[in-house]
């Protein structure tokens, strides 16, 4: 009868823990990333489903696709927002910079470039509109207005750097309505910043 040497059966053993502790390796890595980091939400989920907001803005429904607080993400975030006809954000700057797809309907974007500046000059007015898509530098004051009577403005959003800082201009109610018809209104919107 020959006896094997150890040498021999530990390479025999070899190749079938080895295929085993890597395919379990695999396996609780797949059965891991079929959850969000956080909370145990699924990987897949149907945005419907997802919690909405309005932050108390009539016209708004705000929701968190991925997010730092809800899906633990670090260094971005994506939401979807949908604004109905007539509504806007507040004028508003942050720590972050921002990018929006717009994925129906069409509105007005009010930028005012370098209001971080001492003095940030006149906002420019830009029309937005499906398949559109545009960047807010950090701190550059801004407001998105769906000047559309006719149907919802909906947009995708990703920002940097969650969570972030908001900064809300207040300005009277009076002045907000008003705010974009001359010239001399606009002007004042400038000195706000």
């Amino acid at each position: 009868m020959q006896f094997e040497s150890a040498r021999t059966i530990t390479r025999k053993m070899a190749k079938p823990c080895l295929t085993f502790f890597f395919g379990f390796i695999a396996l609780s890595a797949i059965v891991e990333a079929s959850q969000c980091s956080i909370k145990g939400l699924p990987l897949v989920r149907n945005i419907g489903e997802l919690p909405q907001d309005n932050y108390g803005r009539r016209g708004l429904s705000h929701i968190t696709v991925a997010g730092s607080v809800l899906h633990g993400m670090k260094e971005i975030e994506v939401w979807l927002q949908t604004f109905a006809p007539g509504s806007r954000t507040p004028i508003h700057r942050h720590s972050c910079e921002e990018v929006f797809v717009v994925l129906k309907g069409s509105g007005t974007l009010y930028l005012a470039s370098g209001s971080h500046e001492k003095y940030p000059g006149k906002p420019q007015e830009f029309k937005i509109y499906s398949n559109s898509t545009f960047h807010i530098p950090v701190n550059d004051a801004h407001q998105v207005w769906n000047s559309n009577e006719d149907e919802d403005l909906q947009m995708l959003v990703i920002i940097s750097r969650p969570p972030i800082k908001v900064y809300v201009i207040s300005i009277p109610i009076y002045l907000a309505d008003c705010i974009f018809i001359s010239d001399k209104v606009l002007f004042i919107f400038a000195l706000l910043f």
